[in-house]
């Protein structure tokens, strides 16, 4: 008996995607567990393993919208794949036409002084101009575009910047980065520096940590910290839960972590879900400077930008820096300017001075 290959359902809100790519041809044989379609929705994307040996017929084209439940193709169980036929030898090329005489050119009238463009000949249907090509939206990006014209339409955002001196983080990092090394098999990055920053700056203005629920203001208790990853599909934002616990080495290993189930599109809904705050790190592709949007339904955003040398004034005296600028979007509706400026100047004080997030101080 055949083995359907169906759409697994993926989530509770979630009735299609898009078969984005096969990973097997039709007629392929298969092994037990081994990947067979990628499945793209508007949330994440999954893999979708065979369950049983054998060979497989495709009954649902890549890039096609398919539903949840949907039978996408067949495993026939212990058939053996056939091997592709030979090529046929290549039949012999006829000798090309003489050509005939060019026709002698009809002279044109010359165009008129102000004719309109509509005079040019219109593009056939069928035409091979491609200065444009027309193809839909996948579903992860339809949904961050919703999100997005969301946050600007439902919140009142602003926009607050700072910057920082980041030569203390940058010379501890390199004081402890070949035994931190040692001691947990993972760099220590920037990002931890921040997300522990910030999780120091939301204790103290707790503000920061609410949101909007129609009529109602939730403040939530918990650190759960989303941070943005680029990747080839769109940007998405996974959730590092309860930050307050966590260690820097603890950080480092779960953004690695995200890191690689991003690049090979294993991030599951639940990673992205239950953030209450989100950092993004615009520098990491050359940003100097940024308004980040809001990821809803949180209240705040943190954007990180490139460290550049600058001239700045310390003790009267003008000394080039490694600075970093740093920009805090809020829904006003719940944020306070003041509120979020002194949230801001929290995360500056904690990077420029790092040893007191060491001490938990």
């Amino acid at each position: 008996m055949n083995i359907e290959v169906k759409v697994p359902a993926v989530g509770e809100s979630i009735s299609s995607g898009i078969l984005s790519v096969w990973h097997k041809k039709d007629g392929d044989a298969v092994r037990k567990d081994e990947v067979l379609f990628t499945l793209e929705t508007d949330k994440v994307s999954q893999e979708v393993a065979a369950t049983e040996a054998g060979v497989i017929h495709l009954k649902a084209a890549e890039g096609e919208e398919v539903k949840i439940g949907q039978t996408v193709a067949e495993i026939v169980p212990g058939a053996v794949a056939e091997p592709a036929p030979a090529a046929a030898a290549p039949a012999p090329v006829p000798a090309p036409p003489k050509p005939a005489p060019a026709p002698t050119p009809t002279p044109v009238a010359p165009a008129t002084a102000g004719a309109s463009f509509s005079s040019m000949a219109p593009r056939t249907e069928g035409s091979t101009d491609t200065r444009a090509v027309r193809k839909k939206l996948s579903p992860l990006r339809r949904k961050i575009a919703a999100q997005l014209v969301m946050a600007q339409h439902t919140a009142a955002i602003l926009t607050t910047f700072n910057e920082c001196d980041m030569s203390a983080v940058m010379a501890l990092r390199k004081d402890l980065q070949e035994e931190f090394v040692k001691k947990y098999d993972v760099k220590i990055g920037f990002m931890s520096f921040f997300i522990k920053a910030v999780v120091d700056a939301l204790q103290a203005v707790p503000a920061i940590n609410s949101r909007i629920d129609g009529d109602d203001l939730i403040l939530n208790n918990a650190y759960d910290i989303g941070v943005a990853v680029g990747t080839e599909r769109g940007l998405i934002v996974p959730v590092l839960r309860d930050c307050e616990k966590l260690s820097f080495a603890g950080i480092e290993k779960l953004l690695a972590a995200y890191a690689v189930k991003a690049r090979e599109g294993r991030v599951s809904l639940e990673d992205l879900q239950g953030g209450v705050f989100s950092i993004s790190n615009g520098g990491v592709y050359g940003s100097l400077l940024s308004t980040p949007i809001l990821n809803p339904p949180q209240s705040a955003i943190l954007g990180m930008h490139k460290i550049q040398e600058r001239p700045v004034v310390i003790d009267g005296q003008i000394v080039a820096r490694p600075m970093m600028y740093l920009a805090l979007s809020y829904d006003h509706r719940v944020v306070d300017g003041k509120e979020a400026v002194t949230f801001l100047v929290r995360v500056k004080d904690c990077i420029e001075n790092p040893a007191r997030l060491l001490l938990g101080a």
